[in-house]
């Protein structure tokens, strides 16, 4: 009782000025999607596939509590004491890319993205996301207020520190999809900063140029055949290669039709049922009306972390919310996409839904960032706005 009282007002603070909303929204998805996982597992092991449901979602309920811890803690924890100390951030960037280097293991894709040790498996670039979110606002805000954001060297290192990242994803892992993610978030918290359009001309000129070399001489066969799968039906004529998953996902999402099927109409279970392709697993089980339902509560997030990112104040905290917020909308469109055979297989989890412990705690600390914007005291003066 004592402890209780001793804890009260501390708790009152947060739910007073923390986004319980958020939170809520957060925690809506990630149950959700649990009983999704559910569902997809069980269906597969009566397809005859070998896996441990009740395992899954236990490690999955146990990831949603850590990431409710993760959105607590960085939501009274201020960003800005996170942002300072950028040089231990990169250094823990830096030893999370050695480890992935030394113990990484194959994710059955060609991707060693995962570290696993004890039965437990850590997807190190999920959580180097976050950090570069982190570290890009701090570096972003302190070329706006200190120098001239449009200035060559200005541009130079922001870009700088984004190529470093990006390639070291892409060497060290082969990891297409979280390095594609990093990009998508560059790219908007730069426009957000205000960038004159001129940089993304040139910058587009120069991808295009090195895109050769990089087809040529860096990307492996099987990479350049899942890019060009989607768009080039020769590579895959009887879609039991490489566009194996995307045939059978489109089967399956389309089955659902408007309202889903129950369990003696569910097509067959396939590889990916319950993490990229959940989508379609929601689909099929509760139709359109499941997949609008869906998008929605993602939406709802998206907006609330850019309203809450324009209405700070700060440009430092503005980035951050933007940085998320992009995260989460090019992990939907690029996760929804795969499901429906438009965009490549890179191994995308939809935000919340798809199983994934790395994935979703991970997501829960990036909602607690922002979360950590509104919680704090408002400035008298705005700096951008």
């Amino acid at each position: 009782m004592f402890i209780i009282k001793k804890i009260q007002p501390y708790i009152k603070q947060f739910t007073e000025r923390a986004d319980i909303f958020l939170l809520v929204v957060c925690v809506i998805c990630s149950v959700f999607g649990t009983v999704m996982i559910y569902r997809a597992s069980s269906s597969m092991v009566a397809a005859g596939w070998e896996m441990n449901t009740n395992k899954q979602i236990i490690v999955q309920v146990f990831s949603i509590f850590l990431g409710i811890g993760a959105f607590v803690l960085l939501t009274v924890i201020d960003a800005d004491l996170l942002g300072s100390q950028w040089k231990i951030l990169i250094g823990i960037q830096v030893l999370l890319l050695i480890a992935l280097r030394l113990f990484g293991q194959d994710d059955g894709t060609g991707n060693f993205a995962w570290i696993r040790f004890a039965g437990i498996g850590i997807q190190p670039s999920e959580i180097i996301k976050v950090i570069y979110i982190v570290v890009a606002a701090k570096q972003m805000t302190f070329l706006k207020e200190y120098r001239d954001i449009n200035a060559f060297q200005s541009v130079v290192l922001m870009a700088g520190y984004f190529v470093l990242v990006f390639g070291a994803i892409v060497v060290v892992s082969s990891d297409l999809g979280s390095a594609s993610i990093i990009l998508c978030i560059f790219l908007t918290m730069f426009f957000a900063l205000g960038v004159r359009l001129y940089w993304f001309a040139l910058g587009g000129a120069a991808v295009a140029a090195m895109v050769p070399l990089l087809w040529e001489y860096f990307l492996k066969d099987y990479q350049k055949k899942r890019i060009l799968a989607p768009y080039d039906p020769s590579i895959d004529p009887n879609n039991d290669g490489i566009n194996w998953q995307t045939y059978q996902s489109k089967i399956t999402l389309a089955s659902g039709r408007t309202t889903g099927v129950d369990a003696e109409h569910r097509y067959t279970a396939f590889t990916g049922k319950h993490t990229d392709f959940i989508f379609s697993c929601i689909g099929e089980e509760l139709g359109m009306i499941g997949c609008i339902t869906v998008l929605i509560l993602l939406t709802v997030l998206i907006i609330r972390c850019v309203r809450i990112g324009l209405k700070s104040g700060r440009t430092f905290d503005m980035l951050l919310c933007i940085g998320v917020a992009s995260a989460m909308t090019f992990q939907t469109i690029i996760n929804v996409g795969m499901c429906l055979g438009i965009t490549p297989v890179i191994g995308i989890t939809l935000p919340f839904f798809s199983y994934g412990g790395s994935s979703m705690v991970t997501m829960f600390a990036a909602m607690g960032l922002v979360s950590g914007v509104k919680y704090k005291l408002k400035p008298k003066l705005f700096s951008i706005y």
